[in-house]
């Protein structure tokens, strides 16, 4: 358990509306430009993660890849911060050299896309479904709610989530979105499903990424002149199927037994610190994850937002590439923000910050399903 574990190769797609490419393609493009970037080949790579549609099989052999380590895991869009962990501990047993961990999701455009069928027989279809809840804008509206209430975090602070991080997409040429906004615009915008409303809500795109992970004695030896990214520390957890099954609607559980894990592993504490990129399919979920992990006290994360501490040259800078509101999200955001975490740690963002030694990423799955937590470092 001694060898070291790093990110040494890490790319992503076009994103956007690409009408003509399939979920399969955009999986297979995303490996094939991180393998660049990590100056491999296809022959380098023993294993392979990806989620459960089309398939981690599916990705290898489209890529002529014959893996003796695989890894399916599909707990929603933190999927990829979990093949994160897994490959590192596979990589630290012996079990792997080099595992490519690959996304593609035609969410869109939808070609290829599963349509994911619910039988009538499902906890969500029982429990759910009759109540009006169709899908995430619906399900995230009533713990949004009671979080405002119990918390005293304000509509106008949530409004502040979605002002941030526009003001970092717009310094990002790939953004979707990059006119900054005001909070009377977010509020005033399309009613989606109260409390959200059109700029609360993520984006629906087409795209796909790719991550090599390796031992760094291994990239060390065979990798490209790019900086390698460490693995510090890692977390994950899981805890209800649903909305309605959750314990405490104001809290992720998970969000915080995650991150403990992570910070524990990587001997971490949250000063130490430098970036953060927290899943952000809602502008709750940031509130959440900022409170959850301890970054700020109970309550107190819409105004640490709204002080301009997580914007352009505030003390802890968060979705620095605009995150699923205004830079990409696909379905599955988990692998573009931990993207973003390395361009920050290599120096090559859009809106690249400062002296960044550590990086966070916490990925949400689901509707507050599951989470996982990475700690990244530049530092050897």
């Amino acid at each position: 358990m001694s060898r070291d574990v790093v990110i040494m190769g890490a790319a992503e797609t076009d994103i956007g509306k690409l009408p003509t490419t399939s979920t399969l393609e955009l999986h297979v493009e995303g490996a094939r430009r991180a393998l660049a970037d990590a100056n491999l080949t296809k022959d380098q790579v023993d294993g392979i993660a990806s989620v459960s549609i089309p398939g981690p099989i599916q990705v290898s052999h489209a890529l002529g890849i014959t893996p003796t380590y695989v890894d399916g895991t599909g707990v929603g869009g933190a999927s990829f911060l979990f093949h994160v962990r897994h490959a590192t501990a596979a990589i630290k047993a012996g079990y792997a050299d080099v595992v490519l961990v690959t996304h593609g999701e035609s969410g869109r455009s939808r070609v290829g896309a599963s349509t994911h069928p619910r039988g009538n027989d499902s906890v969500l279809a029982q429990f759910e479904l009759p109540y009006g809840v169709v899908g995430p804008p619906t399900s995230f509206t009533v713990p949004a709610r009671r979080f405002l209430h119990e918390t005293d975090n304000t509509l106008e602070q949530l409004a502040e989530v979605a002002v941030a991080q526009r003001r970092w997409s717009s310094r990002n040429p790939r953004a979707m979105f990059r006119d900054e906004i005001s909070v009377e615009e977010v509020l005033g915008a399309k009613m989606i499903a109260d409390p959200f409303t059109l700029l609360m809500c993520c984006l629906v795109t087409d795209g796909g990424g790719a991550l090599v992970i390796a031992s760094r004695e291994f990239a060390e030896a065979h990798g490209s002149d790019k900086p390698l990214v460490h693995v510090l520390g890692t977390g994950e957890a899981a805890t209800s199927p649903l909305i309605s099954q959750m314990e405490d609607m104001t809290r992720c559980r998970q969000f915080t037994l995650s991150s403990q894990a992570a910070f524990k592993e990587s001997g971490t504490s949250h000063a130490d610190i430098d970036h953060l990129m927290i899943y952000d399919a809602f502008a709750h979920v940031p509130l959440y994850g900022l409170e959850d992990m301890g970054f700020v006290g109970r309550g107190e994360s819409g105004a640490f937002v709204a002080d301009g501490h997580t914007s352009p040259g505030g003390r802890l800078p968060m979705n620095t590439n605009g995150g699923g509101m205004s830079y990409t999200h696909t379905g599955m955001y988990g692998m573009f923000a931990i993207q973003e975490s390395v361009r920050q740690l290599r120096g090559e963002a859009a809106a690249q910050v400062d002296g960044v030694e550590t990086s966070l990423v916490l990925g949400n799955g689901g509707m507050f399903m599951s989470a996982a937590t990475l700690i990244l470092t530049n530092q050897r």
